[in-house]
C-alpha cells in the first residue's frame, strides 16, 4: 500500500511540474543570456559574437551579453560553457580551433567537444587564402604544387603559430602532395607576411583580413582559396578543389553551442532566431568585412559537420606529429 501511495505522489508531482516547465520554456528568456566568447576582445570571433548579440536583440528582442573568457586556445571559455547550468542562459561561441582542432592538440581537455554540448547552428565560414609574394615565379596553384614536388629542398610555408589552421593547412597540402614542406612558425600574421614579402618563406595560408590590402595592392598574389566555392570577395581566385585537389577544405567556421541537456525546445528557438539573424543586412555586412559568408544549419547538421572536422584535423595532427609547446 505504501509503495502505491508513493507512486501516486510521484505521478502527481510530475503532472504538476509539467505545466510549470512548459510555462518556463514559453517565457524564455526571462533574463539576459550570456554568450561566452573563448577569445579576447577585438578579434574576428569577438566581433561576430557581438553582432550575434545585436541581431538577437533586433530579431527576437533577447538581451544577449557577450562575455570574453580567453585562454588555452579557446578551451577555458568552452569549458565554462560545458559546466554551466543547462537552462538556456549560457551559450558559447564554438569555432574550428576549439571544437575541431583542439581535441587532437590537447590530450587532456577538460571537456568532450561532442558529448558536452548541444549544437545550435553553424554561423559563418571564412576561407583561408593561399598567397605568395609578387616576386614569386608561381602564378597558379599548379605552379606552386609543381615547385613543391620538384624542389631539391623543401619549400617553406609560414604560419602564425603551432596548431593554427594555417599550420594544419600547410601540413595537409604536404600530405596531399606526398612531399615534405618546411613549416615555419611565427608569432602572429604580421611577422609571417613580412617574411613572405622578403622572400624568407615561400607561401602562406592566411586568413583574409591581414593580407587583403596587400592582395589589392599587388604585393601579394592569391593563388587559391580553401572553401568549396570561390570567395565573393575574391571571385577571380580559384578554389583548391578547382586547382585539382579534391575535398581540400580548410575553413575558419563559427557556430553556437549550449551545455549538453539544454532543453530541445530552447535549442530549437535559438536555431530559428539565429538563422533569421543571419539573413539581416546588418549581419551580412558584418560578415563581408572579414570575407565570411553566412552558413546557418540545423542542429543535427552542425553536429555532423563538427564530427567530420574532428576526424579530418585529428588525422592531420597525428600524421604530422604536431605538438604544442
Amino acid at each position: 500500500m505504501a509503495s502505491f501511495t508513493t507512486a501516486r505522489r510521484a505521478l502527481l508531482a510530475t503532472a504538476l511540474a509539467a505545466p510549470s516547465l512548459a510555462r518556463a520554456q514559453a517565457a524564455y528568456p526571462e533574463r539576459p543570456i550570456r554568450l561566452i566568447v573563448p577569445f579576447p576582445p577585438g578579434g574576428g570571433t569577438d566581433a561576430i559574437s557581438r553582432e550575434v548579440g545585436a541581431r538577437m536583440l533586433a530579431v527576437a528582442g533577447w538581451t544577449v551579453v557577450p562575455e570574453n573568457r580567453p585562454g588555452a586556445g579557446g578551451n577555458i571559455g568552452l569549458d565554462a560553457v560545458a559546466k554551466a547550468p543547462a537552462d538556456g542562459y549560457t551559450i558559447g561561441m564554438g569555432q574550428c580551433a576549439n571544437l575541431a582542432v583542439n581535441p587532437a592538440l590537447y590530450p587532456n581537455l577538460p571537456f568532450d567537444g561532442l558529448r558536452d554540448f548541444a549544437f545550435i547552428s553553424l554561423l559563418a565560414m571564412q576561407p583561408l587564402v593561399l598567397v605568395v609574394a609578387r616576386t614569386s615565379p608561381w602564378q597558379t596553384m599548379q605552379d606552386l604544387a609543381a615547385a613543391i614536388r620538384s624542389s631539391p629542398e623543401p619549400l617553406k610555408a609560414g604560419h602564425p603559430g603551432n596548431g593554427t589552421l594555417a599550420h594544419l593547412s600547410s601540413e595537409l597540402l604536404a600530405q596531399r602532395l606526398g612531399k615534405e614542406v618546411l613549416v615555419v612558425p611565427y608569432r602572429g600574421a604580421g611577422a609571417v607576411t613580412a617574411d613572405l614579402l622578403a622572400g624568407r618563406v615561400d607561401f602562406y595560408f592566411s586568413s583574409p583580413p591581414p593580407v587583403r590590402g596587400l592582395i589589392e595592392s599587388g604585393e601579394l598574389r592569391a593563388v587559391a582559396v580553401t572553401t568549396a566555392e570561390r570567395s565573393p570577395a575574391l571571385p577571380e581566385v580559384p578554389t583548391m578543389i578547382e586547382a585539382g585537389y579534391e575535398n581540400f577544405l580548410a575553413v575558419n567556421w563559427t557556430g553556437l553551442v549550449a551545455p549538453a541537456r539544454t532543453p530541445a525546445e530552447i535549442v530549437a528557438r535559438w536555431n530559428t532566431e539565429v538563422r533569421r539573424g543571419l539573413e539581416t543586412p546588418e549581419m551580412l555586412a558584418r560578415l563581408r568585412q572579414d570575407f565570411s559568408v553566412p552558413h546557418g544549419s540545423t542542429s543535427a547538421e552542425f553536429r555532423r559537420f563538427v564530427e567530420a572536422e574532428v576526424t579530418k584535423w585529428g588525422e592531420v595532427v597525428r600524421s604530422a606529429r604536431i605538438q604544442l609547446g
